[in-house]
């Protein structure tokens, strides 16, 4: 694998469009509209929200974002083209979003993600993270999955 590089990227880059279109379809795909809690892209380009892309062979090839919700961060976006799965990628990708976490003084990460997305379960127990019960604005829905990771 090429070297990774993760930085601030702008949800509108066409690469970075691409990919989220692609996380969009993949999920309209897998889950139901109701069980479907992604942001739209525009939503993605608030102040509060950090997005960050992983470039390798001078694409960008994934992408990340956290969203500061005041004492804690929560995911909302993580997703890696399918031909660059393995590579490490998303642990570069999940790396900087802990260390960014940090940054900005928050005391805990939390996501939801679906059932049926076992690599990722795996990648966010890899790297800290424990199932827990619904946060925020989320109910209990038999397609969620809620994690949590005390930074």
């Amino acid at each position: 694998m090429a070297e990774i590089n993760v930085t601030r990227g702008d949800p509108h880059d066409p690469e970075a469009t691409a990919l989220l279109q692609q996380s969009h379809a993949l999920m309209q795909e897998l889950f139901d509209p109701e069980d479907n809690h992604y942001l739209e892209i525009d939503a993605l380009c608030v102040p509060e929200i950090h997005f960050f892309v992983a470039r390798a062979y001078g694409k960008i090839l994934g992408c990340a974002a956290l969203a500061n919700k005041g004492d804690y961060g929560e995911i909302k976006s993580m997703f890696v083209d399918a031909d660059a799965r393995g590579t490490g990628l998303a642990d570069a990708l999940m790396d900087q979003l802990i260390a960014d976490a940090k940054e900005q003084n928050l005391k805990a990460m939390k996501l939801e993600t679906g059932d049926l997305l076992k690599a990722a379960h795996r990648l966010y127990a890899r790297h800290g993270f424990a199932e827990c019960g619904p946060f925020g604005d989320y109910e209990e829905s038999k397609s969620s999955i809620f994690m949590t990771k005390t930074l």
